[in-house]
């Protein structure tokens, strides 16, 4: 059991290195997908922010980022390989197969996306804050003052705003991410006869779930982001959905699908490679 509690930090220690590096696409993205106006490209956004708000305005809500990830992360790959390990003692299947990966990803994904609900909304209203007329800015000091300032002011209720396809994208997210890549592992190290310590297979793995996970979240996590974005005018997921397909066309749902992929890629890849050194010396460690 103990050891099991190792799967925990490392997956949040991993996905919170890699949230430094992509931050910046994280934000060109949710900006992107609440924009009113489709059309704009990732690097016209990541230009316009830094021209009309400054440099440093790309790490915009980094506190609440990384409080997600701390979160969100932690739970949904700590309870993953947990679950994982746990059947591979009791099972004695050194290899388990997609379908007994995808319903242990799906509960982890579910479980994670309730825990990191809080920091996720407050990351979307931090990241979008600056795109708000000023009188309806919330000017959150930091993740923490964004989650007091929202219990003070909204309720408690409003920390879950967006928990259906937050719930939704965390197993969506966690299927076809984290499922992918040990797939795609065993593939290339059975098929393509590929090192499985080797940096170079950890990243085609994590690659390959990078681009496959965009596609399968690009839909909720539209959704999703519009939503928290939202100052509690009690829509639902269906309604906002049944109103952005009518005004805008179902494209709406691929909103950002290329700064998606262009931040969740490397995102994948750093999360997997750091994942993969922190199992390689935390082994080397217990020898």
């Amino acid at each position: 059991m103990s050891n099991k509690i190792q799967y925990f930090w490392f997956g949040g220690a991993s996905s919170m290195a890699a949230c430094l590096v992509t931050h910046p696409l994280d934000l060109a993205k949710v900006r992107l997908q609440t924009a009113s106006v489709p059309g704009q490209s990732l690097m016209s956004m990541i230009y316009q922010i830094i021209t009309k708000e400054g440099f440093f305005k790309i790490y915009s809500g980094l506190t609440a980022s990384l409080l997600r990830q701390a979160t969100y992360s932690t739970t949904r790959f700590g309870v993953y390989e947990f679950l994982k390990e746990s059947y591979i003692e009791s099972f004695k299947d050194p290899k388990p197969s997609t379908l007994v990966l995808l319903p242990i990803s799906m509960v982890s994904g579910a479980l994670g996306g309730l825990v990191g609900n809080p920091s996720d909304v407050v990351n979307v209203r931090m990241q979008n804050d600056s795109t708000l007329p000023i009188e309806k800015r919330r000017n959150y000091r930091n993740a923490f003052d964004g989650i007091f300032k929202m219990v003070k002011d909204e309720g408690v209720n409003s920390l879950f705003r967006g928990l259906a396809p937050n719930l939704v994208r965390g197993v969506l997210m966690t299927s076809s991410q984290v499922v992918t890549y040990d797939v795609g592992k065993s593939f290339l190290v059975d098929q393509c006869h590929m090192d499985p310590s080797k940096k170079s297979t950890h990243f085609t793995s994590s690659l390959f779930a990078g681009l496959v996970a965009t596609t399968v979240c690009s839909p909720a996590d539209v959704v999703k982001t519009r939503i928290m974005n939202s100052k509690g005018t009690g829509d639902s997921a269906i309604s906002i959905l049944k109103n952005a397909v009518k005004n805008e066309g179902v494209g709406f749902m691929f909103r950002g699908w290329l700064p998606s992929f262009i931040r969740l890629g490397p995102h994948t890849i750093v999360t997997f490679l750091v994942l993969e050194q922190l199992r390689k010396y935390y082994s080397i460690y217990r020898q």
